[in-house]
């Protein structure tokens, strides 16, 4: 499709089916629901204000909680026998497991997804130090979505949304991520350190 055109009547039935899935996969969860169907249309949004293909967002974005039907410490065995490895034990970071299960466990059900769909919903969580564009549009409308509400952070970031490049605007949303876990008291995931330096480092030799 041509970018900032409207979806063609196949791709509204294809997202109207997946949204219809996902009513009922999160039946249980009505917030999650919400959420997700909200990062959907961010997603798109965003898409088309950075130039990223609008239905792969939109897609993205409606399917990235999947995995979210299922509670976190469910997740922790079946992350192990799909050998999801993170350089951490995976108890202590269950919360950010349901991105790389989907991304495992989705083309079962959507054979039709591409590659760089299921690589954005394995790396909304984490990020990851090469992020593409799909990538970022999706782990920014995951976190500045309405349903999130509203603080200082959000509020900043929503509002930074076509004034600051798409990596410069991911950028400020991972930072405020891990400012977020650290505040809180949580455990952050070394990963997540790593991804930090390596990026940090990329753009001051720039």
């Amino acid at each position: 499709m041509v970018r900032g055109t409207p979806f063609s009547p196949d791709e509204e039935a294809l997202i109207a089916s997946l949204e219809a899935d996902l009513a009922v996969r999160l039946a249980a969860k009505p917030r999650r629901l919400a959420h997700s169907l909200s990062v959907g249309h961010e997603a798109e949004r965003l898409a088309r204000i950075y130039g990223v293909d609008p239905l792969k967002a939109r897609i993205a974005g409606i399917l990235h909680d999947w995995e979210k039907a299922v509670p976190d410490a469910e997740l922790v065995p079946v992350a192990r026998e799909l050998g999801i490895e993170l350089d951490d034990d995976l108890l202590a970071v269950a919360p950010l497991l349901h991105g790389y299960v989907a991304a495992r466990t989705l083309p079962e059900r959507y054979p039709e997804l591409s590659e760089d769909v299921l690589r954005a919903i394995e790396r909304h969580t984490v990020g990851d130090s090469d992020m593409s564009p799909l990538d970022m549009v999706l782990f920014v409308a995951d976190g500045i979505e309405p349903t999130r509400g509203a603080n200082e952070a959000l509020d900043a970031q929503r509002a930074l949304v076509g004034e600051l490049s798409l990596e410069d605007l991911w950028w400020r949303a991972f930072r405020d991520g891990i400012a977020y876990v650290v505040a809180g008291g949580r455990h952050l995931y070394p990963g997540t350190v790593a991804i930090y330096n390596e990026v940090s480092a990329r753009r001051a030799a720039h």
